[in-house]
């Protein structure tokens, strides 16, 4: 074939090998599309050593082997952060499912799951506002929200309410929900 032609072909095998890292990263595929990736380098290679004297085409086809260059490695640097487990997309989906509630056996039970829930996020806010955390207790925030629910409960004119930390003015507080 002719170098425009081939060039052509290039450029949209390493557009569809793009694609298909960004689907493999996500999830989407299983496998690293590493045969389109030995196409696309053999495509590269092809033109390597010779000599093309139109500037249009011969910037066409170094545009497209350093997109492929910068391209390699970022997706051997993701992937090494796969394997190490420090890439974003996965830590959020471990942290997902672990963060996922299991079903508790009782209503007594859920309860002190979430008072354990809301008391951690609690102290981990004041430690992050570098607020001391040594006159903090489970006991004191359970009672803080037995105190408060039932005029929550009375305003929002629900039974189930949820709770959750948010900082405010440089102060945690612990808001209230209703449950859906």
């Amino acid at each position: 074939m002719a170098l425009p032609e081939d060039l052509i072909r290039l450029e949209q095998n390493l557009r569809e090998l793009i694609i298909k890292y960004e689907q493999y990263f996500i999830g989407i595929e299983k496998r690293e599309p590493m045969q389109l990736l030995d196409e696309v380098e053999r495509q590269v290679r092809q033109y390597q050593n010779v000599t093309i004297s139109n500037t249009m085409l011969k910037f066409k086809y170094q545009s497209l082997a350093a997109s492929l260059s910068t391209q390699k490695q970022k997706w051997t640097r993701i992937t090494r952060l796969i394997e190490e487990g420090k890439y974003s997309r996965d830590r959020f989906r471990m942290e997902r499912r672990q963060d996922e509630p299991r079903r508790p056996a009782s209503p007594q039970e859920a309860a002190e799951n979430q008072l354990e829930r809301i008391y951690q996020q609690y102290l981990e806010a004041r430690r992050s506002c570098n607020l001391p955390v040594k006159n903090v207790s489970r006991e004191k925030i359970a009672a803080a929200i037995a105190q408060q629910r039932p005029a929550i409960a009375d305003r929002y004119r629900c039974r189930n309410i949820d709770y959750s930390v948010v900082i405010e003015d440089g102060k945690p507080r612990i808001k209230a929900h209703p449950k859906q």
